[in-house]
């Protein structure tokens, strides 16, 4: 019998764990648990020049440490090239995606000039001004970058009811696709990158929930834009669609929300510091955290 509650935690062995990662594993963990479902762990390994083993190594066993369990095997994006491939070549069949040279520094200069059109600078940066728009995927080099067509793929989907179930606390509801607000704060995305020729996180993640199941797409509030490329993606390659649920994140007493470097709310610095799992479970579930870096035993 299916599980009719699955989710997953899918952090990037890029570096530790920090008390916000802690906070969404547990929120998922918890709500999986609740629910008598499953809780599964991805690793999103794809980014070859930031990844480390020993990152992957801490990640097994910080999460260890808090409590969480998880079944066997992992799945890994690394070892999923092929998966991508293969969604990229159906996009390719759709006509949505082309090739794209620019660098950014080709971005930055067609945005500063006026012929390209209005200079919107969306919260994760500048919206690609389409330069390599229309170009065939016949024309692909070595080097080039893999975009979607966003007008392409939104008149392909006209007249189709592209909407989602959210629940998390800030915007629950059902949602639909926004056109207008996806061109102005999205627009043409890249879904598989000129360094690695890997898939990007928008096509990977997509890809990924559907071929584990995901029924619950648990994860934090600052990916609450991404859904509706997310959205359109599960629907050019006919996907189950989940339930998202976004979450609070985790914050630094001058409110700036904790990233990879914030190595003083290090699950393992807190560890090293003779904290419990029961003390760092508290710690994550504030809404603000800690201001001063742990004290590792002995220091003074």
């Amino acid at each position: 019998m299916p599980v009719s509650f699955v989710t997953r935690f899918a952090p990037s062995p890029t570096g530790l764990l920090h008390l916000g990662h802690a906070f969404s594993a547990l929120t998922a963990f918890e709500a999986a648990k609740a629910a008598g479902g499953e809780f599964l762990l991805r690793i999103e390994d794809i980014d070859g020049a930031r990844v480390r083993p020993d990152y992957e190594t801490a990640i097994y066993e910080d999460l260890a440490w808090l409590g969480v369990t998880w079944p066997e095997p992992v799945l890994r994006q690394s070892e999923r090239f092929g998966v991508y491939d293969t969604g990229l070549e159906q996009l390719d069949r759709l006509g949505v995606i082309y090739p794209c040279c620019c660098t950014r520094a080709d971005i930055r200069a067609a945005l500063a000039a006026p012929q390209e059109g209005a200079t919107h600078h969306p919260p994760g940066g500048a919206i690609y001004p389409g330069t390599c728009r229309g170009r065939r995927m016949a024309a692909c080099g070595p080097s080039d970058a893999i975009r979607l067509d966003l007008d392409r793929a939104l008149a392909l989907l006209s007249g189709q009811a592209l909407t989602w179930c959210e629940a998390g606390a800030a915007s629950a509801g059902t949602h639909a696709l926004d056109p207008q607000a996806m061109r102005q704060q999205i627009g043409d995305v890249v879904l598989a990158r000129k360094d690695t020729g890997a898939a990007a996180y928008h096509l990977a993640v997509v890809v990924d929930d559907a071929a584990q199941g995901i029924t619950h797409v648990i994860r934090g509030e600052d990916l609450l834009e991404a859904t509706q490329i997310h959205r359109l993606l599960q629907a050019l390659l006919k996907l189950p669609v989940p339930v998202w649920h976004h979450h609070r994140l985790v914050r630094d007493a001058a409110g700036k929300r904790l990233a990879k470097r914030s190595d003083a709310f290090a699950i393992r610095a807190y560890r090293e510091a003779g904290r419990t799992p029961e003390d760092v479970r508290r710690m994550a579930h504030s809404a603000v955290c800690e201001g001063e870096a742990p004290q590792r035993r002995g220091e003074t």
